[in-house]
């Protein structure tokens, strides 16, 4: 009873106390972020003159939790699908940063003393950015809907994925003294691996299952069920050697295309508040003024490194991808902080005995004195490049201008590049398909089923079950799609030296579905021959002829096809110009935003073509919702009234310059006014 009368404690105490304290950085117009790590600071072990939580390990536990719904709700609202259609851009800006920021951080653990490994842990801790801290912060200032911010989310669980690899590699190189290219290897396929099953899985079996219970599916149902989901994933990602994080990711990007995704995210939205608020008090908690005292230097120097040298390198990988200047810095100050990977990545080196016992505390430190800086980071970015767009030499903004310019026309892809892509997605997804119904196969079926039936008979019924259920995605592995077979039919007619290669693709995929069979008769014969592999080859041919083998792959292939892009078809039907803006202008500076009409906007009563709203300011007004009634694409005589929402289309800097100009005239207007007093008197 006692250790529930603390943990009831505990939580009272951290709540109140983040409660009082956000409440003054709301009336300081300050980030939460930033009062919840204040507010862990001052009732943390660390500082004596409040009241101190007692069970700190229960707190730690109650931040894990809250990593976990920041990580689902981030896979929310950021799906897989839109990791691919930033494609090239988001590997390039990732690829820079881990490359540069962690051989700086090599560098300068080398310049302040440190061991070679402390040196290389410490580059793998600076690489790491903080997911949890900048979707906060973006949420905080109200940028997630820019172009810049869902450049850096895309980075960001890039950096997440690399720190999956990452951690494999520093254990090695902890235990080996050497980095080993087989443990590499297979922790990179690993994650691939599970990462494809777990996506194809989950598009398969959740939207459709939404949907058809949809009707009789409550809120309160709803939520427990999404909650359900995400702490099963987070079980199975631990399970197979992943982070909670990664875990809790994957789920929330599955439930991304259903139906019920925003439905989904409103309901979680309250606990990941909670959780959430608990995880940066949790990191307030572990600031130590002792070790800020006694390690000053080196914690200067890592943040100074840390906010600039990340900056810098992080900005250079946006520029090298193509995009502008203004993308760049402000992509770049958002990545300028240590996340909470870089304290796993800590602990990690601390339990293989490779880290001084301060190192961990001294990342504590700068991870949460960047915490503290990134807001303002962010919000210093867009003056800084238009102050640098205003005094660098015409030359070099004109260079920057071609290149961008440059590199958005050099993504028009040729023919044999979009072959080789769809070839390569469609053999790497459906030989994760067939792998994995191989250990499925291999690891229940087989041992339960030669229990009961010993000898070859029951290798063969285990080898026609196993086949049988490989058969769809075997037919998919060989056959192309249609606009596959009309790219594969110019490129064979464009030139003779084209069909050497062709062909070769199609006896790679022949040999592959042989191979894949040749293992489950290895496995139910005992014996690995030629004559295997041609018996093989013959199932192989028969189901490359069998029509009722393609039935099945084409009704597979279309289920999974609807319920992909069921979400997206929900949208097109509710919101057609929305989606349509939004696809024609995906990784384009270039959004639409919604902006209520003041009663005194100084525009008010003109007509649109009086107020020239697109020559003053940049923007086009697309749509005007008045009450019930939509104006699609208003004409130039069409009037602006008090209240009407302005659906309007521009960059986000112009659309920003327009919406500070309806704040900042209706708190002029505001001022303006008197007050009115009521008074009676005595004639």
């Amino acid at each position: 009873m006692a250790e529930t009368s603390h943990l009831v404690t505990d939580l009272a105490l951290i709540l109140i106390s983040a409660g009082v304290i956000t409440l003054i950085f709301k009336m300081l117009k300050q980030p939460l972020v930033l009062g919840y790590i204040i507010a862990g600071f001052l009732v943390g072990p660390h500082f004596g003159l409040f009241p101190t939580v007692i069970e700190i390990q229960s707190v730690e536990q109650w931040s894990e939790i809250g990593i976990i719904f920041l990580l689902f709700a981030l896979g929310l609202e950021f799906s897989f699908k839109k990791l691919f259609k930033v494609g090239s851009t988001g590997l390039i800006v990732a690829g820079t940063e881990v490359i540069t920021v962690g051989l700086l951080g090599v560098i300068v653990g080398y310049l302040m003393g440190w061991t070679t490994m402390e040196c290389i842990f410490l580059g793998g801790m600076l690489v790491m950015s903080s997911t949890v801290i900048i979707i906060k912060a973006f949420d905080d200032l109200g940028v997630k809907k820019q172009q810049f911010a869902n450049l850096t989310l895309v980075v960001l669980i890039l950096q997440d994925l690399v720190a999956v690899v990452l951690m494999v590699l520093l254990s090695t190189a902890a235990v080996s003294q050497q980095f080993a290219g087989k443990d590499m290897i297979y922790s990179v396929s690993k994650l691939i691996f599970f990462l494809v099953l777990w996506f194809l899985i989950g598009i398969y079996i959740l939207p459709s299952f939404f949907k058809y219970f949809r009707s009789i599916m409550n809120d309160e149902t709803l939520l427990i069920i999404s909650i359900g989901l995400c702490l099963g994933m987070v079980v199975i990602a631990e399970n197979t050697g992943f982070s909670s994080a990664l875990g809790a990711f994957v789920m929330g990007s599955i439930l991304a295309e259903t139906i019920e995704a925003e439905r989904i995210e409103k309901l979680t939205k309250g606990i990941k508040d909670l959780f959430g608020a608990v995880f940066f008090i949790s990191v307030g908690m572990m600031v130590n003024t002792t070790i800020l005292q006694e390690y000053w230097l080196p914690i200067l120097v890592l943040t100074f490194v840390t906010i600039f040298g990340k900056t810098f390198f992080s900005a250079l990988g946006v520029l090298i991808a193509g995009q502008n200047l203004r993308t760049s810095l402000q992509v770049g100050f958002s990545l300028s902080q240590i996340g909470e990977f870089a304290f796993i990545i800590a602990t990690l080196g601390m339990s293989l005995n490779v880290l001084s016992s301060y190192i961990y505390p001294v990342i504590v430190a700068v991870s949460v004195i960047t915490t503290f800086t990134t807001p303002y980071c962010i919000k210093v970015a867009e003056p800084i490049a238009s102050w640098l767009e205003k005094h660098l030499p015409e030359k070099t903004m004109k260079f920057l201008s071609r290149y961008s310019s440059g590199s958005i026309n050099t993504t028009k892809k040729s023919n044999w590049n979009k072959l080789i892509k769809s070839y390569i997605i469609r053999v790497v997804t459906f030989s994760v398909i067939l792998i994995a119904i191989i250990i499925i196969s291999f690891t229940w079926l087989f041992p339960y089923v030669q229990d009961k039936i010993s000898g070859i008979w029951g290798g063969m019924i285990c080898a026609v079950i196993t086949i049988v259920a490989m058969t769809p995605f075997l037919r998919g592995l060989t056959i192309q799609k249609r606009e596959d077979a009309t790219l594969f039919s110019y490129l064979w007619g464009n030139s003779i030296y084209n069909r050497g290669i062709l062909v070769a693709l199609i006896l790679l995929r022949i040999f592959l579905v042989t191979a894949f069979v040749s293992i489950v008769l290895s496995k139910a014969f005992s014996t690995m021959s030629w004559n295997i592999f041609v018996i093989a080859f013959a199932i192989v041919i028969f189901i490359l002829f069998s029509r009722k083998s393609f039935r099945r792959f084409a009704n597979i292939e279309k289920h999974f096809i609807e319920n992909l892009n069921q979400r997206e078809n929900e949208r097109k039907r509710v919101a057609p110009i929305q989606t349509s803006i939004d696809t024609h202008f995906s990784g384009k500076d270039i959004h639409l935003s919604h902006m209520i009409v003041p009663a005194d906007f100084e525009m008010v009563g003109k007509t649109l073509a009086q107020a020239q709203i697109y020559t003053k300011y940049g923007i086009s007004i697309v749509k005007i919702e008045r009450g019930s009634k939509d104006i699609y694409l208003p004409e130039g005589r069409e009037f602006i009234y008090p209240s009407d929402c302005l659906v309007v289309l521009g960059s986000d800097q112009k659309i920003s310059e327009f919406h500070n100009l309806l704040q900042s005239q209706m708190h002029i207007n505001q001022q303006d006014r008197k007050n009115m007093i009521l008074t009676s008197f005595v004639i």
